[in-house]
């Protein structure tokens, strides 16, 4: 065997250890010396100083006061009046004459800047009939008086709220095909297999439309309002309220007249559609347009809380006249099965648009929690100040225990 020198041996052992430490460095994990990946990039770190927060909390409530009272002002121009017609078909008279309301079925929110006071109001006085000679969805109706203290207007709105009606539950809300909505015809079993549960389809019959909030579409109507023996000394006159417009600009386009099945008598109105539609579609009764039925609009447009208002009308051109009125209502939806109430709304908007002070006093409270707690580190800082930077008082902490 040759024998091998000791600088030959040495070489080897050298070359050999060169090889290791660049396959190291080729296939090291390191990030790249670069400004970026070593997290070296410039960057403004603010040291909270006491120069640097209290006029800062001063400035912040200095700002959000006035935004803060200006809401509340856009706020307190509304007025709106609620009447609670829940049990009208139990409490009032029958006999066509009028009582009035208990004191917890109606409420006057009036403007902050009205000379009137809640209490100086007559109260509203309601009466109840049920004639099943008159048309479906006509037979049980409720009539109210209510004053309207001062001139509204112009921009009058009717919305009926409702309380305790869970719209955001997660299978009410999923319960919807809104490629049902948009024109496809979608057949049974397809329904069945989807969202729409539980009302889906019948004898291999699809519904149209299908889903829990369509087929728990509200559907009490307030007719007319009518002004009662006016100042001038004409006749009864009608305040006259629209139903459209009542939509969002753009909703209708998620809508069709036609949902394209080849005959009204291939799909089922939804069960609760039974006294609109008795026989169910027909040729003559053909397909609800509810590309048109802004109502049915409203209402697919789930509330996010149990107590909501939804609009059912509004007048964006005539002052509704101080005077009393009545509102004839007729009573077709079931609350009281699951402890709601319904109520009738009349209001008005503002800039700002209902009456919703929350957001004002939201930023009310916001301005003077800043405001205090800048006035209290004021004086901290000029009672007891602390030199900024002071290791002292770092090296104070940690030789005794009790700091």
């Amino acid at each position: 065997m040759p024998l091998i020198n000791r600088k030959q041996k040495d070489k080897a052992v050298d070359e050999g250890g060169d090889h290791a430490k660049k396959d190291k460095v080729k296939f090291s994990k390191r990030p790249a010396n670069t400004a970026f990946k070593q997290q070296r990039l410039k960057a403004w770190q603010p040291i909270l100083t006491p120069k640097a927060v209290l006029p800062t909390l001063f400035l912040i409530g200095i700002i959000f006061a006035p935004i803060g009272a200006l809401i509340v002002w856009g706020s307190g121009k509304v007025t709106s009046i609620t009447l609670d017609y829940t049990e009208c078909d139990s409490q009032a008279p029958t006999d066509g004459q009028f009582q009035s309301l208990p004191g917890d079925k109606y409420d006057y929110d009036l403007a902050t800047s009205s000379s009137v006071s809640s209490s100086s109001i007559t109260a509203p006085t309601w009466s109840f009939s049920n004639d099943s000679s008159r048309a479906v969805g006509e037979r049980a109706r409720c009539e109210i008086e209510f004053e309207v203290p001062y001139d509204l207007g112009k921009g009058v709105f009717l919305y009926y709220k409702l309380t305790n009606y869970y719209q955001n539950h997660r299978r009410y809300v999923q319960s919807v095909d809104t490629s049902q909505l948009r024109g496809s015809a979608q057949s049974a079993s397809t329904l069945d297999g989807g969202d729409c549960k539980p009302i889906t389809s019948q004898n291999g019959k699809p519904y149209y439309p299908c889903g829990l909030i369509a087929n728990s579409v509200f559907n009490d109507t307030y007719p007319q309002v009518v002004l009662l023996n006016p100042s001038n000394g004409d006749s009864n006159q009608t305040y006259n309220f629209t139903d459209k417009g009542i939509v969002w600009s753009g909703t209708s386009k998620n809508y069709v007249s036609s949902p394209g099945y080849p005959s009204p008598t291939d799909a089922l109105p939804p069960p609760n559609w039974a006294e609109r539609y008795p026989n169910g579609y027909t040729d003559e009764t053909g397909f609800p347009d509810l590309a048109s039925d802004e109502h049915f609009q409203v209402w697919m447009r789930i509330a996010a809380f149990p107590t909501f208002r939804k609009l059912w009308a509004r007048n964006d051109d005539e002052i509704m006249s101080s005077g009393r009125y009545r509102i004839t209502i007729y009573m077709n939806y079931p609350v009281k099965q699951f402890s709601g109430t319904k109520s009738v709304v009349i209001s008005t908007v503002s800039w700002i648009g209902g009456k919703q002070p929350f957001l004002g006093w939201a930023y009310i409270a916001a301005a003077i929690l800043c405001v205090v707690l800048a006035i209290a580190g004021l004086l901290r800082h000029l009672i007891k100040p602390r030199k900024l930077g002071d290791m002292s008082c770092k090296s104070r902490c940690l030789h005794d225990a009790q700091c």
